[in-house]
C-alpha cells in the first residue's frame, strides 16, 4: 500500500505541498496538478491507486473531476477535499461514487488513515468488475463490428461515458466511425428517448454555423426574415453531436465554449438567456493540441472538450477484424442490391486482408459495395475490385491470376504488401504536407522526420510540394 500512486489535484499550491509531503512521509508516490482539466489530461496517460481533489475549483470542480474518474478509471477511490460549509455536497458526492472527504484544515493522521481506507476498499483489477456490456460485446456494438482488443477498448469506454453527461471527445483518422461512436453513446444513455442532433461543423461558414447553433431572432442580421431555433435548443433533452470540431473559428470557439460553462446560450440578435440541457459530444481528425500550440483552437475549449476522450484505430491497426467487416458488408449489399453472393476469391481475400487502408472501414464497404454491384457470377473477383485506374494505360493490376503455387503466392503477397505500404506513406506524407501548408520543413519537424529523408520520400511517391502527384 505504501507504495501506491497517488494523484493530489488543488488549485492552492500550499494545500498541494502540505499533502504531498504528508503522503510522500509514508512512502506513498505522489504526484500534483492545479486543476480538474490537467489532473484529467495526466490520468490519460498515466495510472494512479487513489486521486484527491478538491471540491471547488475554478474551471472545473471536484464533483467533475469525480464522475470524469468514474468513466475513465471506475476502479480507483477518489477522496475530495472541502472546507465545512460545503460538508453536505460533499456527502451528496459519496453517494455519487466518492471513497471519502476531508474537511480543512485536517490533521494528517486523519488524512492518512482515510488514504489507508479508501485503497483498502480499492476494487483489485478491472477484469473482477461485472459489465454488464460483457455480455453483450462478441462480434460487435450497435453498428460497429470488431472483436479486437482496441475494438473492446472503444466499446467499454462508451458505455462507461454514456451513463454520464461528461462532454466527448472522439478522435480518429477519416472513416473510422467518429459519428457511429456518438450515436452509440447517445443509444446507451438515459437519454435515447430525446433528439440526437448531428453538426458538421466543416460545412457551414462561421455567420451560418452560429446560426445554427444558437438560433437567431428574426431582424438580427440580412436574411433572418424570421426567428430561428439553434440546434441547443432542438437538441434540448438529448445529444448534440459537433463533428470536425477543429474548424470552428475562434469567436465561435469562444461562444460555444460560454454555452458550455454556463449551460445557457443567447441567440444571435437576441437578449434573453436560454437553458439548455444537452450532452455534448465533439469529434475531430485533426491534432486539437497542436492547433492549441499553434494559436488556432482555444486551450480552455479543448480542455473543456477533452473531458472523456475516446480514440478511434484505424482500421490498419486492427487487422483481425477485416474478415467479420467483409462478411458484414457482403451480407448487408447482397441484400439491398438484390444479389446472390457465395463468398470473396481466394486472391481477393488476400489482398483485402493486406490492404492499409487509408480510407479506414469506409474505404472497405465501399469496395465491397462496388464489388457487389459489379460482380457479374456469385464470386467476388478481383476485376469487380476496380483497384486500379481503367483509363490509364500504365496501370498494373494488383492481382493478376490465383495463385499456382506456393512460390506464387509469397510473390503476390509480398506486391500486395508493398503496394499496401507505399499507399499507406502516400497518405502519411500527403496529410503532413496538408497539415502545414505544403511547407516541407515544418512537416518534417511535425512528423519526427528528417528533412532530407522526408524529401526522400516524397520523391520516390512522386509528391511535390505543391501537392501535385
Amino acid at each position: 500500500m505504501e507504495n501506491s500512486r497517488l494523484l493530489i489535484v488543488d488549485d492552492e499550491v500550499v494545500i498541494r505541498d502540505g499533502l504531498k509531503r504528508i503522503l510522500e512521509g509514508e512512502s506513498f508516490e505522489v504526484e500534483t496538478c492545479s486543476s480538474g482539466f490537467y489532473a484529467i489530461e495526466i490520468m490519460q496517460q498515466r495510472e494512479f491507486d487513489l486521486i484527491i481533489t478538491d471540491l471547488k475549483m475554478p474551471g472545473m470542480s471536484g464533483i467533475e473531476v469525480l464522475k470524469s474518474v468514474r468513466t475513465l478509471q471506475p476502479d480507483i477511490p477518489v477522496i475530495l477535499i472541502t472546507g465545512y460549509a460545503s460538508v453536505d455536497t460533499a456527502v451528496e458526492a459519496m453517494k455519487n461514487g466518492a471513497a471519502d472527504y476531508i474537511t480543512k484544515p485536517f490533521a494528517p493522521d486523519l488524512l492518512l488513515e482515510k488514504v489507508r481506507n479508501a485503497l483498502s476498499q480499492r476494487l483489485i483489477t478491472p477484469d473482477e468488475i461485472c459489465f454488464k456490456e460483457e455480455i453483450t460485446l462478441h462480434h460487435g456494438f450497435h453498428q460497429f463490428i470488431g472483436e479486437s482488443k482496441e475494438m473492446q477498448k472503444v466499446y467499454h469506454r462508451i458505455i462507461h461515458v454514456a451513463a454520464t453527461n461528461s462532454t466527448v471527445l472522439i478522435t480518429g483518422e477519416s472513416g473510422t466511425g467518429k459519428e457511429l461512436a456518438a450515436q452509440a453513446i447517445h443509444e446507451n444513455s438515459p437519454r435515447k428517448e430525446k433528439p440526437f442532433v448531428a453538426v458538421d461543423c466543416s460545412s457551414l461558414a462561421e455567420t451560418l454555423l452560429e446560426s445554427e447553433l444558437f438560433g437567431h431572432v428574426k431582424g438580427s442580421f440580412t436574411g433572418a426574415v424570421q426567428a430561428k431555433t439553434g440546434l441547443f435548443m432542438v437538441a434540448d433533452g438529448g445529444t448534440l453531436f459537433l463533428d470536425e470540431v477543429s474548424n470552428i473559428s475562434l469567436s465561435t470557439q469562444a461562444k460555444l465554449l460560454r454555452a458550455l460553462q454556463e449551460r445557457k446560450i443567447t441567440p444571435i440578435g437576441g437578449t434573453q438567456l436560454l437553458s439548455i440541457d444537452i450532452h455534448l459530444v465533439a469529434a475531430t481528425n485533426k491534432d486539437l493540441k497542436t492547433m492549441v500550440h499553434e494559436g488556432t483552437f482555444r486551450e480552455d475549449l479543448y480542455f473543456r472538450l477533452n473531458i472523456i476522450p475516446i480514440e478511434l484505430p484505424p482500421l490498419r491497426d486492427r487487422k483481425q477484424d477485416i474478415l467479420l467487416l467483409i462478411r458484414h458488408f457482403l451480407k448487408k449489399y447482397t441484400i439491398e442490391i438484390g444479389k446472390e453472393i457465395r463468398g470473396v476469391a481466394p486472391d481477393v481475400m488476400t489482398f483485402l486482408e493486406s490492404y492499409a487502408y487509408p480510407g479506414n472501414v469506409r474505404e472497405l464497404e465501399n469496395m465491397i459495395e462496388r464489388a457487389v454491384v459489379l460482380a457479374e457470377g456469385d464470386i467476388i473477383r478481383n476485376e469487380d475490385l476496380e483497384l486500379w485506374d481503367s483509363t490509364d494505360d500504365s496501370s498494373v493490376r494488383l492481382i493478376e491470376h490465383i495463385p499456382l503455387n506456393a512460390e506464387e503466392l509469397k510473390e503476390m503477397k509480398r506486391n500486395i504488401r508493398d503496394h499496401a505500404m507505399e499507399s499507406l506513406e502516400s497518405v502519411f506524407v500527403q496529410n503532413a504536407l496538408e497539415r502545414n501548408n505544403w511547407n516541407v520543413t515544418r512537416a518534417a519537424e511535425e512528423t519526427g522526420i528528417l528533412r532530407p529523408n522526408f524529401q526522400s520520400m516524397m520523391k520516390k511517391l512522386g509528391i511535390s510540394a505543391r501537392g501535385e502527384h
